[in-house]
């Protein structure tokens, strides 16, 4: 299949204009239409909408997209082992992670990257939500839990320890429990879809923290709108301790049960789907994360 055809269609499909498109390329408007014209008649699909006003994706041309993209990146990556490719990373990286991590950690270090490879653009999607990879065309992730997804493949960034924490009103008003079990008897700032964790004592004991047994007040889906409820004194809140090692420093925050930890395995992970070979976009923007992120991370100074 002509690749340079599938990057036209890739950047049309970014762009949602064909001429703009070709002109990245090199290509007259005409000679851009012409040639994904051609490419849709190869496939036997329309992959693209055209009207006078605009360009949208067909739904055959959102479901090849994901494939069109991959395609590209393992041309890249085949390229670069035999020696042949890019001297300078370049083009489009797709990333996502999760929006409280991404604005504590990552927004403010991106300028670094950028000035350090002008030729990559960064598309980021931040959200609390996780985005399946290959469906949304992504090159690279943060998961914040183990990696069990078989079809993926990762880097390990930095561990995610978790923590039960509350802010010293609410304790003052409602007791501080002192084992696990006295944890059903309090209000729980709670995060949308949490499951039961294991709790392991120093000295060997064994608990369990079950959302379910608690008084759940208040769900929310937002990590940093879960902090500032906690710090407020909404309840008490199972907590990343890179979200709130600040607010554990100044007091604004208090460990509940220091002497349990939480026993998960939850570690922060740099993923990208096991089909691809890492482009060298792909693989400076992660060794750019761990160098400034992983390497000492700002939570366990």
């Amino acid at each position: 299949m002509d690749t340079d055809s599938l990057r036209l269609f890739v950047l049309a499909a970014d762009k949602l204009n064909i001429s703009a498109a070709g002109r990245k390329l090199g290509l007259a408007p005409a000679v851009a239409s012409a040639r994904l014209a051609k490419l849709e008649h190869a496939l036997g699909a329309d992959l693209l909408h055209r009207s006078t006003r605009k360009v949208s994706l067909s739904q055959q041309g959102a479901a090849f997209l994901p494939y069109a993209r991959e395609m590209l990146a393992q041309e890249e990556a085949g390229l670069s082992a035999l020696g042949r490719g890019e001297e300078t990373p370049k083009g489009v990286l797709r990333f996502t992670a999760p929006s409280t991590f991404a604005q504590l950690y990552i927004a403010p270090i991106v300028h670094k990257f950028l000035a350090r490879y002008p030729e990559i653009t960064l598309d980021l999607r931040l959200s609390d939500l996780v985005y399946d990879l290959i469906e949304g065309s992504f090159d690279l992730a943060i998961r914040n839990s183990a990696l069990e997804d078989t079809s993926l493949k990762g880097r390990k960034l930095a561990e995610d320890h978790r923590i039960l924490c509350a802010a010293p009103s609410y304790l003052e008003r409602r007791g501080t429990p002192q084992t696990p079990e006295e944890l059903a008897g309090h209000d729980l700032v709670g995060f949308a879809g949490q499951e039961v964790k294991q709790l392991r004592g120093r000295n060997g004991a064994e608990g369990r923290f079950d959302p379910g047994l608690a008084r759940n007040r208040l769900i929310v889906d937002d990590g940093a709108s879960h902090k500032i409820a906690t710090v407020a004194g909404a309840g008490i809140a199972f907590s990343a301790v890179w979200n709130v090692h600040k607010e554990l420093q100044s007091g604004a925050l208090v460990r509940v049960l220091p002497e349990y930890d939480v026993d998960d395995g939850a570690v922060l992970w740099l993923i990208y789907p096991k089909s691809n070979e890492l482009s060298a976009k792909v693989r400076v923007f992660m060794d750019f994360l761990i160098e400034e992120i992983g390497q000492a991370p700002a939570w366990k100074a």
